[in-house]
């Protein structure tokens, strides 16, 4: 299974990715070791996430998640 995901960093911005196990990646995420970005603003939260079969339809989603303005994304959060 594929993942996209969306945390929220003890600053309080909001971090998208994907992976294809989540658990794992959050934790990786909080040791430092998950992206350039959250390096440093741990520990994360998770908020968001949506699975997929498809790695390129994860990816493809990814994308677009990132596209997002802030507001959108914490809209997105709100419905789930």
């Amino acid at each position: 299974m594929n993942y996209i995901y969306i945390l929220e960093c003890k600053d309080k911005t909001l971090y998208t990715g994907w992976t294809n196990n989540l658990e794992k990646r959050i934790e990786a995420h909080n040791e430092g070791k998950g992206a350039k970005y959250t390096k440093g603003r741990g520990p994360v939260k998770l908020l968001y996430f949506e699975e997929f079969e498809d790695k390129k339809e994860a990816m493809k989603r990814e994308y677009a998640i990132k596209k997002m303005t802030k507001s959108e994304k914490e809209k997105l959060i709100k419905l789930k």
